[in-house]
């Protein structure tokens, strides 16, 4: 901890570091890699928030908050397909780590200024490989989001059997929610985009259905091309609020 907490300062401060590499297949260290801080750094990891000066760094703070019979099945195909665990041993390590789970990482949701929750619809039909799913993202006041009430007002629009904004109350504080189906439209989900593009005018470039093809795009375990506007979207949120941050510290 006390390394990704330096690690974090260093590259928020513009310096490099030596990033500790974990081999899965021999269970023990490769040599480091050299990292250099550049434009956009991203962070991935189970205790990025756990720390104060871990937190600081950040500009822009993503927690992903999965159903956790989905996480398993996540965790079981991604370590027998690209780390030689069998299945059963997954489950084990599950289990075993379910304490260190609650008590650890679970907490630190509430530092994160977005919450990603993908979920199955309620028919149970998700698409082919369960990848096509809806998305509940959790807006916290902790960073300005962009204004989506004029499209989802209490009255309601043609967004509203798709995509959703409700108030709602995570871990006790006080969220904007934003919700979005599976079966979202095309139309449904340009009007959104329009929003985003249209308060950050650089982001155009990155629109999944205007200027970048592959957001949103997933690779079945067939080779098949899944859209997920779900998850174009997310993407294209995660993305305005970098573009933001960057804009601010120009």
């Amino acid at each position: 901890m006390d390394i990704i907490q330096q690690h974090l300062t260093l590259l928020r401060t513009g310096q490099a570091i030596l990033k500790p590499i974990y081999n899965h297949s021999s269970g023990e260290f490769d040599p480091p890699e050299y990292i250099e801080p550049r434009k956009f750094v991203i962070v991935e990891g189970l205790l990025g928030y756990y720390t104060r000066a871990s937190r600081e760094a950040y500009d822009v703070k993503v927690y992903l908050a999965p159903p956790e019979s989905l996480r398993s099945s996540w965790k079981v195909k991604r370590d027998t397909r690209k780390r030689g665990y069998d299945p059963e041993q997954v489950l084990e390590q599950i289990r075993a780590r379910e304490p260190d789970s609650e008590a650890f990482i679970r907490p630190q949701r509430q530092w994160a200024d977005v919450v990603v929750t993908f979920y199955p619809p309620e028919s149970g039909d998700a698409g082919a490989d369960d990848l096509l799913l809806n998305a509940r993202l959790v807006l916290r006041p902790t960073i300005p989001h962009p204004d989506f009430t004029h499209l989802l007002d209490a009255q309601g629009s043609h967004l509203g059997d798709a995509i959703r904004l409700d108030l709602d109350r995570d871990m006790g504080k006080p969220v904007d929610v934003l919700e979005i189906d599976g079966h979202a439209t095309e139309q449904q989900v340009q009007e959104l985009e329009r929003v985003l593009c249209g308060e950050v005018p650089y982001l155009g470039q990155f629109c999944s259905l205007e200027g970048n093809a592959d957001l949103g795009k997933i690779t079945g375990t067939t080779g098949e091309i899944l859209q997920s506007y779900p998850l174009a979207l997310t993407q294209l949120l995660i993305t305005y609020h970098m573009l933001k941050a960057a804009k601010i510290h120009a």
